[in-house]
């Protein structure tokens, strides 16, 4: 019968366990089950046979990477080498006892080891985590808890980590926050209106842009002390003489109630509000589209920050976006659309966030849908190139933008827009990164494999021009024969 020898994988290093006694089929009972909690008890069942700690720190984080992604680390494979393939030879047969199947098929195909992973198998490594730091004497206590501790936080780290300049989740915030910021500024605002519209009702005719009436009552406050001396300040507010006089004309000749001091005061606090929420929304606008232009500056050239925003948003990173194909960034956003028709057999959606762009608008209604399919798949382009490329350049957006603007052209006029493969390799040249591509738009590897083909072809001709040359004198001599046998 084979040995059983667990690997453990622990915050301080690799170890190897052999169970001296088996209990299979009584596996589940009470009885041995206080055995696997009882140290004592288990101990008797498993001993350890080896342990290998880690060397630092890294070590231990590129170990525990390795782990988790099913792969055999070097350390991991000269330690099993060690013990049992070259132990093994002595010791007889062994089976290796593993918690995760991808790194049991891994060590299986490398070393040759049988790899077993079962439910008995399951409830030893159940204990052994219970009972690990007890094995190994050279562990003070609470060194294994630390260790946990320390590997758990630098592995977090590791799987959180990314480029500061290139966070895509930064964008996703940001649009989230600023499409609040836009219900709650449109309901502030109206609650602004409403309020000071009892004193000044007149005003709302004259001033309709929501943050400028909120600057003009911030300003004006009580309509009775609006005079000549203040007209400068409004003109400065709503941009406009004529429109700072017609204000001026309408207070003194106002339907509006008088208003106390106190209630005018808290007015007046809720229109400050409502003005830093105006310029807070700028700030964020404007951090937003150099966001943009650092994370997705092709994506932004082609569509706009704020539809590449949303789009980044809907699909949930700039990553996932790159990945889907033409046809679901189409109707990105028209999810309940899509499903309303597939349930019911209607028409199915034809755009869903990109309905935003401005291409889409300017298109006549009969088009809507081709430029629609056109832009995704344009969108799809810029979002890869903005994902995978490691130097970042508007060059390729502002490309697929006038490829756009030259298909519109072309449904509204019928002027001809320049292949896609020269726009591509122009605007190649002008980022530069000028590869020569090849002379029929062929991948590297397609031209690799094409290059191997003509060589073989030409080895081919060459051998069979050979055997021809060789066979020539053959059937000189055999003509002469002919002819003298004749003779």
């Amino acid at each position: 019968m084979a040995k059983l020898v667990l690997l453990f994988e622990t915050s301080s290093g690799y170890g190897l366990f052999e169970r001296t006694e088996s209990e299979e089929i009584a596996a589940e009972s009470p009885e041995v089950q206080a055995s696997l909690v009882d140290f004592s008890r288990f101990s008797k069942i498993v001993h350890l046979k080896s342990f290998m700690p880690f060397a630092s720190a890294e070590s231990a984080l590129e170990n525990i990477n390795a782990v988790s992604e099913g792969i055999m680390h070097d350390q991991l494979k000269a330690f099993l080498e060690l013990h049992l393939v070259k132990g093994g030879k002595k010791g007889g047969k062994v089976q290796l006892a593993v918690q995760d199947d991808k790194l049991g098929g891994m060590i299986s195909e490398t070393l040759s080891i049988s790899c077993v992973k079962n439910k008995n198998v399951l409830e030893l490594f159940r204990a052994l985590r219970l009972h690990a730091p007890k094995f190994i004497e050279e562990l003070k206590e609470g060194d294994f808890e630390k260790a946990q501790l320390g590997l758990g936080h630098s592995y977090s780290r590791s799987k959180v980590k990314f480029n500061v300049n290139r966070a895509d989740n930064m964008i996703i915030q940001s649009i989230c926050l600023l499409d609040t910021l836009d219900k709650d500024f449109n309901t502030f605002s109206m609650r602004v209106k409403e309020w000071y519209s009892w004193h000044f009702p007149e005003l709302v005719k004259i001033v309709s842009e929501n943050a400028m009436y909120a600057r003009t009552v911030r300003y004006i406050k009580n309509k009775s002390t609006l005079d000549e001396s203040k007209l400068p300040g409004l003109q400065e507010i709503v941009l406009d003489d004529t429109k700072a006089r017609e204000i001026y004309d309408a207070a003194r000749s106002s339907m509006g109630t008088d208003i106390s001091d106190l209630d005018m005061l808290n007015v007046e606090k809720f229109a400050i509000r409502v003005c830093h929420l105006a310029e807070y929304r700028q700030q964020l606008q404007e951090y937003l589209s150099k966001k943009m232009g650092d994370v997705a500056p092709n994506l932004t050239a082609l569509i706009g920050e704020h539809v590449g925003a949303r789009l980044i948003s809907h699909a949930g990173s700039l990553t996932n976006l790159a990945k889907a194909p033409a046809s679901t960034i189409q109707i990105l956003g028209a999810e309940k659309a899509l499903f309303r028709a597939l349930k019911t057999r209607g028409n199915t959606p034809k755009y869903g966030l990109i309905f935003h762009s401005s291409f889409i608008g300017r298109a006549s209604a009969k088009n809507k849908g081709r430029i629609s399919r056109y832009l995704a798949n344009k969108c799809a382009v810029a979002s890869r190139i903005d994902a995978f490329s490691d130097v970042p350049t508007r060059v390729f957006g502002e490309k697929l933008h006038e490829q756009v603007d030259a298909r519109l052209r072309f449904y509204d006029s019928g002027v001809l827009p320049a292949k896609n493969i020269d726009v591509m390799r122009s605007a190649i040249s002008e980022a530069g990164t000028a590869k020569p591509p090849a002379a029929e738009g062929v991948s590297g590897k397609k031209r690799k494999r094409k290059e191997k083909k003509d060589k073989k072809d030409k080895k081919k001709k060459a051998d069979k021009a050979e055997k021809a040359e060789k066979a020539k004198p053959k059937k000189k001599a055999k003509t002469e024969k002919k002819k003298d046998k004749k003779k």
